[in-house]
């Protein structure tokens, strides 16, 4: 018998509408429980993009706007973490995509709570081929059938 993953969200959606909380929950306890991690803690937080440039800047050194921040704060007996997400950006990627501004957070939620468990891509042409991009777009796919982006 598998023993459920004991997990601990918190989502702090800003201005942002209060069905995000719950749909940004499912994301980041769908990754988690995709990992088998036992337990984790993953706190979540929207951001503008002046935000998240000066997070940017101040903790990875690039002076830009991104979508998604992650950093992963202990393995000891379970994952902790602290994932941003550029709300602006993700509309704008939403809209260039031609998907919902609720898909492009559940992809950048599920991106980010992958790194916070390790995972890693590289950049440029390989990162969609990466095992960790495949992941992530299973998870999204599967969320979205839930009806995690309603």
């Amino acid at each position: 018998m598998t023993r459920a993953a004991r997990v601990r969200v918190q989502v702090h959606i800003g201005d942002g509408p209060a069905r995000w909380v719950a749909m940004i929950e499912r994301a980041v306890r769908k990754a988690v429980e995709a990992e088998a991690c036992p337990a984790a803690e993953v706190s979540v937080a929207l951001l503008g993009d002046a935000e998240m440039q000066a997070l940017n800047l101040r903790w990875l050194g690039k002076d830009r706007t991104t979508d998604v921040i992650a950093f992963s704060l202990g393995e000891a007996d379970e994952v902790v973490g602290d994932v941003y997400l550029g709300s602006e950006q993700a509309a704008r990627q939403a809209a260039e995509a031609g998907v919902p501004l609720e898909e492009e957070l559940v992809r950048l939620a599920v991106h980010g709570t992958l790194h916070v468990l390790g995972h890693d891509h590289p950049e440029g042409e390989e990162r969609e081929a990466s095992p960790m991009f495949e992941l992530q777009e299973r998870l999204v796919r599967e969320l979205m059938a839930e009806g995690a982006g309603s």
